[in-house]
This record gives structure tokens, sequence and C-alpha cells, in this order.
């Protein structure tokens, strides 16, 4: 295999669907297999719940775009959102009843969830998701591993020293290389989130140098960088970022609510391919609603 090859025919990967024609349109048909993607916004922009629709949308059979397949969803922020995992799975069981008839169980019987407290646990675990992998007597094999989030557990453990980031690095490595054994071993997505920090800097992208598509990320209003650097950058094969936007919808008076705050509304999402060697420079719209995240039509 050389580079002439790939282009004259590129190397075909399953994909999972995200459980809506729009976003898996944007990304030419969901989340690859033999993958690291990573999910990249603020808080509250929908990157759990991507992760939780992703989780049950890979129950799937391979003909509607799924992995067939039972998902591992490690945790680092607490607690796990059980009960919006449930509220998902209520819509998305009445549209597959065929696949849990016969007393087959739930969706959610097929998201195992493991909690992870440190990043040394992190890279204790991969040795066990490995044979818990291997040795999975369940009807549907795990296919999909979910990291939320990545940041969490390295954020709060290293200090701003050469020691600290030095260690952190190798931390990155074995974690982001054994992640990647495993997909391409078991054919498996792996996705993994990550934390957004404010960007004081005048340069673009991290530490002035512009990773991808996107020159700057901006999310509220505000100018964001994904944390961990550039280090952790090198660590995935995918990154897409979920941006946030408000707009006032005050009148000529200032309108404001009871507490005396402006009015604000809340305008569609929108994801962004920030750099992917499978996708072209692309975006779209969505909506978070109790039924799921759902891409929005550009008018």
């Amino acid at each position: 295999m050389n580079p002439q090859n790939l282009l004259q025919s590129p190397l075909s990967t399953q994909k999972c669907t995200l459980g809506c024609p729009i976003l898996d349109r944007c990304l030419l048909g969901g989340i690859p297999c033999n993958s690291v993607t990573e999910f990249v916004a603020e808080s509250g922009s929908g990157k759990t719940q991507l992760c939780l629709q992703l989780c049950l949308h890979a129950q799937l059979p391979v003909s509607r775009g799924g992995l067939a397949a039972s998902s591992l969803y490690l945790h680092t922020e607490f607690p796990f959102p059980f009960r919006r995992l449930y509220q998902l799975c209520e819509p998305f069981r009445s549209l597959n009843p065929h696949l849990y008839a016969n007393n087959n169980g739930s969706p959610c019987d097929f998201v195992y969830v493991q909690a992870v407290h440190s990043a040394d646990q992190l890279l204790d675990e991969m040795s066990k998701i490995e044979f818990f992998v291997k040795n999975s007597e369940n009807r549907m094999p795990v296919r999909l591993i979910v990291i939320d989030s990545i940041a969490a557990v390295f954020r709060s453990e290293f200090d701003n020293t050469f020691c600290d980031l030095k260690k952190r690095s190798s931390l990155f490595f074995k974690i982001s290389g054994k992640l990647k054994e495993l997909a391409k071993r078991f054919d498996m997505a792996v996705v993994v989130t990550n934390q957004v920090v404010d960007l004081v800097a005048p340069n673009e992208g991290i530490n002035g140098l512009r990773l991808g598509n996107l020159g700057t990320l901006c999310s509220s209003g505000r100018r964001v960088t994904p944390a961990l650097g550039l280090a952790w950058a090198n660590c995935v094969n995918s990154r897409l970022f979920l941006s946030r936007h408000e707009e006032i919808i005050g009148d000529k008076n200032g309108k404001v609510d009871e507490n005396g705050c402006v009015l604000l509304s809340r305008l569609p999402e929108q994801l962004h391919v920030v750099f992917a060697p499978h996708l072209p420079d692309s975006s779209c719209e969505f909506m978070i609603t109790r039924e799921g995240v759902f891409g929005v039509e550009r008018q």
C-alpha cells in the first residue's frame, strides 16, 4: 500500500450512525471504526448527549447504519447521566421494537458503564477493556468505546511544571496508543470528549499554531481552544467542534426577565469538522430535544 493506492482506491471503513441523517451526511456516514474521534465543546453543548445517542444507535444492525454491537462508556465526570440515557431509550426502543422483542432486554442493557477517577486508572482500564471485549458472551459484542471526558482526569491532577507536563504527555500517548490498538484489533469506534478553555492569546489555534479547518474556535461569543494542548491534539484522528450561540431578543426598550436579566434566545448549536483524514471542511446545525440530538436544515 502506498499513497497513490490510497488516492485511487481509498480504504472503506465501517461507520456508526449518529441517529440523524443530517448529522450523518455532514460526517459522510457517521463515526468511523478503526479510529479515535474527539468531540470538543464547552459544557452544555451536547457532547454527552451525542455520546449517549451514539451508544444506542450502535445497537442497530449494520444494514441500518449501526454496528450490531454493545458499547462501553467510561465516565470521568460525575454523576453518570442515567436519567437522560433512560429518557433517550424510550423513543429509540419504540422505533426499533423488533430488536428487543421476546424478552431481549432494553437498549440500556447494552451500554456498559465504568467510572474512572484518575489518569492512571484510565491507563489501567485499557488492559481490562481488552479482556472484557475478548471474553464478552453478550449477543452483541462491544464495538464502541466512549470516554467522557478525557480532560477531566488530566486537568485536575497535573500542575504546570516541566515534570508534570512530561508525565502528562507520556500518559496521553500511552492511552491513545492503546485506544488505537483496540480500535484496529476489534474493528471498534472510539469516541472521546474534550473540554475547552478561553483563548486569550492574540494568535490563532493552539500556542499560535492553526490546527485543521478553523483558525479560531468560538462558542457563546468567546474565543476558545481545546483543553490539553498540542500533545493531545496529536493523539486523536478526528476532531469535531460543537459551538453554542445565543442572541438577544429584548425589544428596543431593553426587555428583561423577572430577575432583571436581558432575555436571550438559544440558537441551534453547530457541529464543525476541525480536522479528519476522511472528511472535507464541513459543518451543520443541530438542536437538542427530549427525544435526542437532531440536525437542522439550513434555510
